[in-house]
């Protein structure tokens, strides 16, 4: 990768439906290098995808609940049962395996304090295997931000 490749990451991160003309006029290239260059950082995975942001709020979605768990066995058959456990609950978007106190950091989106109630008591309680957990809901977002290039 080159600085022209990190450029053309920058405009898409931006706007992903950024014409390849605009691309183009941005990078310094014509459509056709450029649509390549894509095309190569899409085949060597660096580009994984396209996407939309949504809103949370305007999805009724406006709490956002950082939970932290702990299992009882970290035998490898658990981490995967829970992992597939995780991605079966769609408030739950995003799931990291950490080091530390905890095994897991789980971001999670609901509607509001009993929604995530809800969440706890028909969902997450009924994993088997969780020790512990800790919720922080989030009062403000000071940054999101993509990939630094």
């Amino acid at each position: 990768m080159d600085a022209i490749d990190r450029n053309i990451l920058k405009v898409l991160q931006a706007d992903a439906r950024t014409s390849l003309q605009q691309i183009g006029q941005a990078v310094g290239l014509s459509a056709s290098p450029c649509w390549e260059r894509i095309r190569k950082m899409e085949l060597a995975g660096v580009i994984e995808g396209y996407t939309v942001r949504l809103n949370a709020q305007a999805l009724d979605l406006s709490d956002t609940v950082l939970v932290q768990v702990t299992l009882d066995s970290h035998s490898d058959n658990t981490l995967e049962k829970f992992g597939e456990t995780l991605a079966a609950i769609p408030e739950v978007i995003e799931a990291y395996l950490v080091s530390g106190e905890y095994d897991y950091l789980l971001r999670v989106a609901v509607k509001d304090t009993r929604d995530y109630e809800r969440l706890l008591r028909e969902r997450l309680y009924k994993i088997k295997g969780i020790r512990h957990s800790k919720s922080s809901f989030v009062l403000r977002t000071l940054k999101k931000a993509d990939l630094p290039l």
